[in-house]
């Protein structure tokens, strides 16, 4: 496998920060000045695009403190993701096929806009019709809500296409446990890694759900669609406190008590990875190898 061997990472050493992504047939690191994609081509060659960051939380220090960092964070994962997708979609079609066009992905970027109201309002309508009051009916809610997210990953999974992105994303867990573990990153010894991360964004889906059933039943009851509105209103406010949630349990990892919390965000990511396979591990080493090398470039 190419480009795998890498240097491991130094006790002292600060973590690549944000983690990455998994993309079409490929993976995303992002690190705190650089994002790095790279795709398994059609040829089997392996493209590595770059591209330097500029946070909005980097240059307005307002924007980074806490419980404020979280809302530019939210949208600036939204924005590079998506991009990393549209990236690699392109990058994997061979050359004779047509590539996606801006349009295409503008037109991608409002479905998934309006998948996210669905998984907000389809629950909170279904409950009501339960004539539930207090945090009984936030409880259900999430519940409900929960079960809408694991019937769609379960479905989507289903998909072959969709499968690989999974496995694809098991591979980058892989590969930044094993670089934050400090073991020298060979593909024998990051294969006998947990494909599962406390930092996933399937985890921060479960802490925004425990948060918003605090939050909403802190609410005052103001009728059907007030609750609605602020539902959708409070959506930057949830994800502010669950960012914090987030990067506070990773600092504390090793607490047996937050160990114990995280078990049901990381039961989840049993569902959105899939366990990957050599080549994959490949992709998502040179990726990792790629952003060490940049950040490690910017400090000198």
């Amino acid at each position: 496998m190419e480009g795998t061997r890498l240097t491991p990472r130094r006790r002292d050493e600060p973590s690549l920060a944000f983690g990455g992504q998994a993309v079409i047939e490929g993976v995303m690191i992002r690190s705190r000045k650089h994002v790095v994609i790279c795709i398994r081509q059609q040829n089997g060659e392996i493209m590595t695009e770059t591209e330097e960051i500029d946070s909005l939380s980097e240059r307005h220090r307002i924007l980074g403190l806490p419980f404020i960092r979280g809302i530019p964070a939210l949208f600036e994962t939204l924005y590079i993701g998506l991009k990393g997708l549209w990236f690699s979609a392109n990058a994997a079609l061979e050359e004779e096929e047509e590539k996606f066009t801006y349009k295409e992905i503008a037109l991608t970027i409002a479905m998934t806009l309006a998948l996210s109201s669905f998984f907000i309002i389809v629950p909170f309508l279904l409950t009501t019709l339960l004539n539930l009051t207090g945090i009984l009916f936030n409880i259900v809610e999430a519940l409900v809500r929960l079960t809408a997210f694991l019937i769609y990953v379960k479905a989507v999974s289903l998909w072959a296409d969709f499968r690989r992105v999974l496995q694809y994303h098991g591979a980058e867990h892989k590969t930044i446990n094993a670089y934050e573990a400090g073991v020298s990153l060979e593909p024998t010894k990051v294969k006998e890694f947990p494909r599962l991360h406390p930092r996933c964004g399937t985890s921060f889906i479960f802490i925004v759900l425990l948060v918003s059933i605090l939050l909403f039943s802190m609410m005052p009851d103001i009728g059907f669609f007030g609750r609605l509105a602020y539902r959708l209103i409070l959506i930057p406010v949830l994800g502010s406190i669950s960012y914090e949630i987030l990067k506070f349990s990773d600092r504390h990892r090793d607490s047996r008590i937050l160990k114990i919390l995280m078990i049901p965000g990381l039961g989840l990511q049993r569902l959105t990875t899939g366990e990957p396979d050599d080549d994959m591990i490949s992709v998502a080493l040179k990726a990792v190898n790629k952003a060490i090398e940049l950040r490690q470039a910017s400090t000198k």
